[in-house]
C-alpha cells in the first residue's frame, strides 16, 4: 500500500521505455516502482513501429505495476528530439487583486498569454518556459508572487514540437491504455534534479547521450536558453561493435555494457572475452583493448559533435560551469575523462540519487517526477489558499491547467 499521492513517469527512448512510479510524501518524493522494456519500435528517437511501441509501453508498466503492487491510470510524457524548439515569446496582464499583489493565478494568466502565438499548421505547443518576469517595468524578475504592481510581463520560450511526432507518441501512451496526464520535456525535467541553482545561473551544458540521439541544452541565467540534437548516440557504439567483432547486435551491446571501456589507456588487455560470429559457430577472444580500440573513436566523434554544436550556438569558450552528462552511454569506464579531453572543460556525470535507478540512463525519467511533484505541491498550496479565502477550489483542476497537453 503506497502512504501519498502517486506519480508515474513514462520515458520512451530508442533502446528502451522505462515506467517510472513516485510517490509524493508531503514536500519528499520517493521513488517506488521501476519498470523497464526493449524498445524496438523506435529509431532515433522517433516512432516507426506503433504496435511494438505498444507493446514495449505495456511491458514497462506491468513490470512497474508488479513491483509496487497497483494499478497505473495515468502517466507524464518525457518529449525530447530534433523536431523540438525554442520560440521565444512574450506576455502581458494586469494585475487582478485588489491589493495589488500578484499572486499564482496573475502568473498563470501571463505564462498563458505568452502561449498565444502563431504556429504552422504542423506545430504544437509542449510547454512554456518563463525566462523572467517584468513588474511595472522592473526586469529581471525571477518569481514576482507577493510583489505589488499594476502590470506582470513575462519573457518566454514556447516550446513547440512536430505535431505528427507528438500525436503519435501519445497514440501509442493511450493505446497501451494509460491516459497522458501532460507532457514534460526532459531537459527541463533532467535540469531540475541534476543541476544546481548556481550552475544553472552562470551558465552550463547539459547533455544527455541517448540511444539513438545526443540532446544538448544550454542552461544560463536560470533557464534553458539552447537546445539541439545530435542525431548519434550509443546504438552507433553498438553498430561498430557489430561490424568490427562481426557478431550480432544483442552480443554486441552485452559486451558493450560488461567490458566497455571509453579510454584505450583505461583498457586492461588481460581482461578477455569470447564473442560468437555471425555466420561461424566458433567463438573468437578479444580483449578489452582491442574493444577499446572500436569504442573511443565513435565517444570522441560524439563529444566533438557536441563541441562544435555548443561553438555553433554561440559559445566558443564553452560556458563557466562545464558540461553535465547524462544518459546510459555514460555508464562505460571512463567516458567522463574522454569527454574532459574532447570538450576542453570540466565534466561530471549525472548519477539520480534514489536507491534502483542509481544509473545515469534513468535521469530523464527521474527527474520528471521531481519535476512534476514541485508544480503539484505548488498548485495544492495555492488550491488550499483559495479555499481558505473563498471556500472553494480545486487542486486537482489546477494541476491539469498547468499541464496543458494535446488531449
Amino acid at each position: 500500500m503506497t502512504k501519498g499521492d502517486i506519480v508515474v513517469g513514462l520515458d520512451i527512448g530508442t533502446s528502451t521505455v522505462r515506467a517510472i512510479i513516485g510517490e509524493l510524501d508531503g514536500l519528499n518524493v520517493n521513488i517506488i516502482g521501476v519498470g523497464t522494456a526493449k524498445s524496438d519500435g523506435i529509431k532515433k528517437g522517433a516512432i516507426v513501429d506503433i504496435d511494438k511501441t505498444v507493446t514495449a509501453i505495456r511491458e514497462a508498466v506491468d513490470h512497474a505495476e508488479r513491483m509496487v503492487g497497483i494499478s497505473i491510470g495515468s502517466a507524464y510524457v518525457g518529449v525530447s528530439g530534433n523536431h523540438i524548439s525554442l520560440q521565444p515569446s512574450h506576455g502581458i496582464v494586469a494585475v487582478s487583486a485588489i491589493d495589488r499583489e500578484i499572486g499564482d493565478e496573475d502568473v498563470e494568466r501571463v505564462i498563458a498569454a505568452a502561449r498565444v502565438i502563431n504556429l504552422p499548421a504542423e506545430r504544437e505547443i509542449v510547454d512554456v518556459v518563463p525566462r523572467e518576469f517584468t513588474v511595472d517595468g522592473l526586469s529581471e524578475v525571477t518569481d514576482p508572487r507577493g510583489m505589488i504592481g499594476v502590470r506582470l510581463e513575462v519573457d518566454t520560450y514556447v516550446v513547440t514540437g512536430s505535431r505528427t511526432v507528438l500525436h503519435n507518441l501519445l497514440r501509442c501512451v493511450e493505446r497501451a491504455d494509460i491516459e497522458v496526464a501532460g507532457t514534460v520535456l526532459m531537459p527541463l525535467a533532467a535540469a531540475g534534479m541534476v543541476l544546481s541553482a548556481d550552475e544553472k545561473k552562470l551558465g552550463v551544458v547539459l547533455v544527455d547521450v541517448g540511444a539513438g540521439a545526443t540532446t544538448i541544452s544550454v542552461f544560463e541565467r536560470g533557464t534553458l536558453e539552447r537546445f539541439a540534437v545530435v542525431p548519434v548516440g550509443g546504438d552507433s557504439v553498438t553498430n561498430d561493435i557489430t561490424v568490427g567483432l562481426q557478431t550480432g547486435t544483442d552480443a554486441a551491446e552485452v559486451i558493450k555494457r560488461r567490458y566497455g571501456v571509453a579510454q584505450i589507456s583505461a583498457a586492461r588487455e588481460e581482461e578477455k572475452f569470447k564473442v560468437p560470429r555471425i555466420g561461424n559457430s566458433v567463438e573468437k577472444e578479444f580483449s578489452a583493448v582491442d574493444l577499446a580500440y572500436i569504442i573511443e573513436p565513435r565517444m570522441q566523434e560524439i563529444f566533438s559533435l557536441v563541441r562544435d554544436e555548443v561553438e555553433r550556438m554561440g559559445y566558443p569558450n564553452g560556458l563557466p560551469s562545464g558540461y553535465v552528462l547524462s544518459g546510459g552511454s555514460m555508464l562505460l569506464k571512463g567516458a567522463d575523462k574522454l569527454a574532459e579531453l574532447e570538450l576542453e572543460a570540466p565534466v561530471r556525470i549525472a548519477i539520480p540519487d534514489y536507491v534502483g535507478v542509481r544509473d545515469p540512463s534513468y535521469v530523464g525519467c527521474v527527474g520528471m517526477i521531481k519535476y512534476v511533484s514541485r508544480y503539484y505541491h505548488r498548485q495544492v498550496a495555492a488550491a488550499a489558499s483559495s479555499v481558505k479565502r473563498q471556500r472553494s477550489g480545486g487542486a486537482l483542476q489546477k494541476i491539469k491547467g498547468w499541464f496543458q497537453d494535446f488531449i
